[in-house]
């Protein structure tokens, strides 16, 4: 698992709940050191004692516990610049998620090695999807689920989510749009503020 990703999940667990909860849940995982560096490949096994000892050590579903990871990788003010690039996906929640089958390539293009779930999107009509995510990790759809709650919120946009368990070795997500509009929107501009 890359660096990048497991460091993702060290600054949701620190920054939501602190340090000293940082420092008992990687003492549970047996990291045996204090933080993931970012550009370094990391085994999967790994990630996986670390989620395991987070839902233990805050005494919530593992799933709770990834749909959190997903909110905060959107909504955290640390977290500006990955909002802004997931917000080129387009000017309403709809486009946004017709971009998400796009990710992958857009996040090969920065880091080659970044390993990222590939999504696909199956439109049902009336407002109706379901997007299948490849498992880099067992729960990456509960992740899915937080990201797209916060992004619809970024948007303005009333939906409806729910983690459909697996499909074919896939994640499912069904995602019923309601409202592209339901309330006003983060203001997002296409230049960064203050340059």
């Amino acid at each position: 698992m890359h660096g990048l990703i497991n460091r993702s999940i060290q600054c949701f667990l620190r920054d939501t709940y602190g340090n000293a909860s940082w420092s008992a849940i990687s003492g549970a995982a047996g990291l045996g050191f204090d933080n993931f560096e970012p550009l370094l490949i990391y085994d999967t096994g790994l990630t996986e004692q670390v989620i395991a000892a987070a839902a233990g050590y805050l005494q919530r579903p593992r799933e709770t516990v990834l749909e959190d990871l997903g909110t905060y990788l959107v909504s955290h003010p640390n977290l500006e610049a990955l909002r802004r690039l997931l917000r080129f996906g387009g000017v309403s929640f709809l486009d946004f998620l017709h971009s998400m089958e796009d990710l992958p390539e857009h996040g090969r293009l920065g880091l080659p090695d970044l390993e990222v779930p590939d999504f696909t999107l199956t439109d049902q009509g009336e407002g109706r999807f379901l997007l299948h995510v490849s498992q880099l990790i067992d729960g990456v759809g509960h992740v899915t689920v937080g990201l797209l709650r916060a992004m619809a919120d970024d948007y303005g946009a009333l939906v409806v989510l729910e983690h459909g368990g697996v499909e074919a070795g896939r994640e499912v997500v069904s995602v019923h749009l309601l409202d592209h509009a339901y309330a006003e929107g983060r203001r997002f501009e296409l230049a960064m503020p203050g340059g």
